[in-house]
């Protein structure tokens, strides 16, 4: 059996809880349709789009590493450390 280090499990604890303040989302047909709405008019791949479209569903704000967010309005764009 493989142990996990103390800390590791710490981690993984407190990102499981995290994630556990989420919501999901259904994919419905009108959020795709705004997705790829967004998509088109933003040049976004399809994935950024839906998750911008559900951004915008609840009124969100989107807290992201992603590049392809830069500058998008609603959006806290931070880049990677190097």
């Amino acid at each position: 059996m493989v142990r996990t280090p103390p800390s590791l499990r710490d981690q993984s604890k407190t990102l499981t809880a995290a994630m556990q303040q989420g919501r999901v989302s259904e994919l419905g047909g009108a959020l795709a349709v705004r997705a790829a709405a967004l998509s088109v008019e933003m040049k976004l791949p399809l994935a950024d789009s839906i998750i911008l479209a559900t951004v915008g569903k609840y009124s969100a704000e989107l807290w992201t590493q992603d590049a392809d967010f830069e500058g998008i309005e609603g959006v806290r764009y931070r880049p990677r450390r190097a």
